[in-house]
């Protein structure tokens, strides 16, 4: 199983680490395009502080994420699931899952981003800020910079998988998941007779969820086998209504019905 995570604004940074090293990173072959991404974001943090602050969408307060972009490369690492600590990574909560649940996490996921197009949980890497909706002087709209280097980079890893996307729209835009071996998840909140899109409880039910999942025994290797893993998982799933005939078919859609976190 192949399970896609988005990144976090929020990051904790390493007191203390190796310095990037773009080699050992999950998908060597993307280390050219993630080297122009680190080149123009640091030229752009160091030499047009001003102008940067706008194009990263940050606030003057911000100002100190523009140093800590613009020492990327000297900085410390450390692995990814201890520098992402948004809501989500909070929930799936590495620092407190037994060894073998820690591994399959390991194993299944790869968390996008705007500066590495992906990484891995265990990939060594420095606290950043950088959207993937930024457009940024060099290489432009980050999603449609990514798209290409991820679709040959991905197409090797994705073969005969079943496919746990559980992005945010910012990062679905610079990759698809094959309709066929693919589930993307929708977090539904349920009051009564009155049901809403989760804003408050997605993304700690997604990272609840994939917590579960690698606690459980299930190696789903199909879609229908993953279905049954999340019930399993002590979760209310339902499939959403099929979409509108597109000239592409889009990966099905489960809703993950909650009332309460």
């Amino acid at each position: 199983m192949l399970v896609l995570l988005p990144p976090s604004e929020g990051k904790t940074v390493p007191a203390a680490g190796p310095r990037l090293d773009l080699d050992v990173l999950s998908l060597p072959e993307l280390s050219g395009p993630r080297r122009a991404c680190i080149d123009s974001l640091v030229t752009l943090c160091r030499t047009r502080p001003d102008a940067a602050l706008g194009i990263l969408g940050l606030s003057p307060r911000q100002a100190h994420e523009l140093e800590r972009n613009a020492g990327l490369e000297t900085a410390p690492t450390a692995p990814a699931w201890q520098v992402y600590r948004g809501v989500l990574f909070e929930a799936l909560d590495m620092a407190g899952a037994n060894p073998r649940a820690r591994e399959r996490l390991v194993q299944w996921v790869l968390v996008w981003s705007g500066l590495w197009g992906v990484v891995g949980l265990d990939d060594p890497i420095p606290a950043y800020r950088l959207s993937g909706s930024v457009n940024v002087p060099g290489p432009g709209r980050l999603a449609s910079f990514w798209r290409e280097p991820l679709r040959r980079a991905m197409a090797e890893v994705t073969t005969e998988q079943v496919i746990l996307d559980l992005r945010s729209g910012t990062y679905t835009a610079s990759w698809t998941g094959p309709a066929e071996s693919t589930v993307a998840v929708r977090v539904i909140h349920e009051q009564g007779e009155r049901r809403t899109v989760a804003s408050h409880f997605n993304k700690s039910t997604k990272g609840r969820l994939l917590a579960a999942l690698a606690a459980g025994d299930a190696e789903p290797s199909s879609v229908a086998e993953l279905v049954d893993a999340i019930q399993e998982a002590g979760f209310r799933v339902e499939t959403a209504q099929p979409r509108a005939a597109t000239r592409s078919p889009k990966p099905r859609i489960l809703d993950v019905v909650v009332t309460s976190l």
